[in-house]
């Protein structure tokens, strides 16, 4: 039997919609395969670059876009297993894969031949007769082979490939180390002192967390953010807050096996010298050279105007929230790990919110419905279960995604719930991407999120700020899904990095939509739809706590870019003391804490697409807020044309379209930075 036939990666797939055959896929099917892979990969850029025909688009810019099928094939199934299903033999193969195929990216966006004929059409490129796309794609392609260093001399090509082999090992461990930390905590809670405050559906969630670990007679409380939040925000036990804030915070950062310090620290000297080879005083000035923003001014301006509003809306913040705990006879300061807890007290007692009366209107089923039905009544689009077909884990369902005559136009997977195995966060991916060159690719895409389990019999319910990230990632979702492109290096979500948050954040908007909440969200008990009074107030309270929430983001992108923006090339050997000093110059408020330490920051640190990049998410806020105005101003947050225009330009041009030309498109003008302000409840200056 051949390797071919043998190993399900090499194998036709007569799978529905060949997706991967995941019940046959084992760890030790992926070495041969990427071995198999990797050298055809190879096979077809030497032979694109060894014609002997004078470089065309057709013969090389078409043909290199289509190369590497195979690769695609196996690698997309292998990064997705590797975040969402991992196991021990599979993180053994990502750590002995993560070099060899950053050796083989180095090769192929090294290698001369191919190079030269890029390059000459690139410099010919305003003088041959191609779409808009096409030249698009010369573009990003000739920007592509640059960045990776195609133009350097041998020595530097030879310095700067093992720089990138260093780092994808090191990336790799980051992660992995993040993910043993979180696995390796347990807070049991196994009396009722211990489980003061708890409300029901916190309890259930920690009571099925124990039962899947096989802890019986307990509660377990894990850093799953689904779990340690609300923990944090309805905890009695101060001690216990403490002890589980401390765990939450200091992932990465304990002397071991899982000690990220010393590797962070490494990661930040190699992007230095990255940047140095490419003549960048710093790696900020390398990674956003290729972005929106252009350079490390525009996204200091951008964070500057928030930052200073933001820490004194956080002072006023925690005064409330120490008048409260005075008003209670307590004498605390207030801690990070307090913040939470005296914060929905103040939030009760001011709007009359309750998380524990939101929650049951908030079942993890109606809010996939709602998501479903506000992409329907936008883009046409119907989402079909297919019950039938297996995906990698019980836990995941599969859609179909249909369009316009009914024609199934993608293929969607819907993982929504924590377990050990899936890394932390959020996210979107996609096993396959959407395109026109050669065969029609219909995209295959998936939703990660990490929504603590519902006890057996009972729903999976989701405070508001899940259904908020259910929404955004399904924003990511619905731009690969909708990618309408020609070539996949322009597909779907493959755009700049300061836009790709775009059409995540902008689909937040439509659950705060009255007529869809009114819709949608139904108590899990009785279907009664949210009372309107109940909407009002979360409405009402939608700035609420803003101060805090904007300046822990804010504090994480500011030390982001700080990290990445030293030109002077000193090492940071201590990262933690480097974050503290960093935070004590900037002011960070008292009590407030930051997204993400540096010693878990998997933005940064566990792959390189967010370093010098978490300003990303304000950056994008200022184009979604603004741009969700134009709903607004039509009177329909469905409005037929706006969303047209949305589809369009924004959710189906991947990167076939400069960004900034694809959103004067959509919106007609330039985005302003005022609806940003005021979403955030923060002062817009006068003009």
């Amino acid at each position: 039997m051949s390797l071919a036939t043998s190993n399900p990666l090499l194998a036709p797939w007569d799978t529905p919609f060949e997706l991967p055959p995941f019940d046959r896929i084992r760890s030790e099917h992926f070495e041969p395969a990427f071995d198999a892979a990797l050298a055809a990969h190879l096979a077809e850029i030497d032979a694109i670059g060894a014609q002997a025909a004078a470089p065309t688009f057709d013969n090389t810019i078409a043909a290199f876009d289509a190369s590497g099928r195979l690769l695609a094939r196996v690698d997309g199934v292998f990064s997705n297993l590797a975040s969402s299903e991992t196991s021990p033999e599979l993180q053994a193969v990502q750590r002995r894969m993560a070099p060899r195929l950053a050796a083989h990216r180095s090769e192929v966006y090294m290698h001369a031949a191919l190079h030269a004929r890029i390059a000459a059409l690139h410099a010919e490129r305003h003088r041959l007769d191609l779409t808009a796309e096409q030249r698009r794609l010369i573009e990003r392609f000739h920007v592509d082979f640059v960045r990776a260093g195609a133009a350097f001399a041998p020595a530097e090509q030879a310095r700067y490939a093992q720089i990138m082999g260093r780092l994808a090992e090191l990336t790799t461990r980051f992660g992995q180390n993040v993910l043993a930390d979180e696995n390796a905590y347990r807070l049991v809670l196994r009396t009722e002192a211990e489980m003061a405050g708890l409300p029901d559906f916190v309890r259930a969630a920690a009571r099925e967390a124990a039962r899947e670990r096989g802890i019986e007679d307990g509660l377990l409380v894990t850093l799953s953010r689904s779990h340690i939040v609300p923990f944090l925000t309805f905890s009695e036990r101060r001690d216990l807050r403490e002890a589980a804030w401390r765990a939450w915070t200091s992932r990465g950062e304990h002397a071991g096996d899982n000690d990220n310090r010393a590797i962070a620290a490494e990661i930040l000297a190699l992007r230095h010298e990255q940047a140095r080879l490419h003549g960048h005083a710093s790696f900020a000035d390398y990674a956003l050279a290729d972005t929106m923003a252009g350079r490390p001014a525009a996204v200091a301006h951008l964070l500057e105007q928030v930052w200073e509003p933001a820490k004194a809306r956080a002072d006023e913040e925690r005064a409330a929230l120490q008048a409260l705990a005075l008003s209670r006879g307590e004498t605390l300061r207030i801690e990070p790990w307090d913040w939470r807890c005296y914060a929905e007290k103040v939030r009760q007692v001011r709007y009359g919110l309750d998380e524990a009366a939101i929650k049951p209107y908030f079942p993890l089923a109606r809010m996939v419905e709602a998501v479903f039905d506000c992409a329907s009544r936008l883009f046409g689009v119907r989402f079909v279960a297919r019950d039938d077909i297996p995906a990698y884990h019980p836990d995941v369902k599969v859609y179909e995604v249909r369009g316009a005559e009914d024609a199934v136009i993608g293929i969607f997977l819907h993982d929504n719930h924590a377990r050990a195995t899936k890394r932390s966060g959020a996210w979107m991916s996609s096993f396959r991407r959407q395109s026109r060159n050669g065969d029609a690719v219909t995209p295959v895409v998936v939703n990660n999120n990490n929504f603590a389990k519902g006890a057996p019999g009972e729903p999976t319910l989701l405070s508001y700020d899940d259904a908020v990230t259910l929404f955004h990632e399904f924003g990511h979702g619905l731009h690969g899904l909708l990618s309408s492109v020609t070539y996949d290096r322009l597909s779907g979500t493959s755009v700049l990095r300061d836009f790709v948050e775009l059409p995540s954040q902008l689909f937040e908007h439509w659950l705060a939509e009255p007529e869809v909440l009114k819709r949608h969200a139904r108590h899990y008990r009785t279907g009664e739809p949210i009372p309107d009074a109940l909407i009002d107030k979360l409405l009402a309270a939608r700035h609420f706590n803003q101060g805090y929430e904007t300046v822990r983001y804010t504090a994480s992108a500011l030390v982001d870019m700080a990290a990445h923006a030293r030109p002077d090339g000193q090492r940071i050997d201590d990262v933690v003391a480097f974050e503290a000093a960093e935070l004590a110059r900037l002011g960070l408020p008292d009590g407030t804490g930051l997204n993400h330490r540096l010693t878990h920051f998997q933005h940064l640190f566990a792959g390189s697409g967010y370093a010098a990049g978490y300003y990303v998410y304000l950056w994008a806020e200022v184009l979604e807020a603004d741009g969700y105005d134009a709903f607004v101003e039509a009177g329909n947050p469905f409005d037929a044309e706006v969303a047209g225009r949305l589809r369009r330009y924004i959710y189906s041009a991947g990167n076939s379209l400069e960004p900034g030309e694809a959103y004067r498109a959509f919106r007609g003008r330039a985005p302003t930075v005022a609806p940003m302000l005021r979403q955030r409840g923060l002062p817009v200056p006068t003009p």
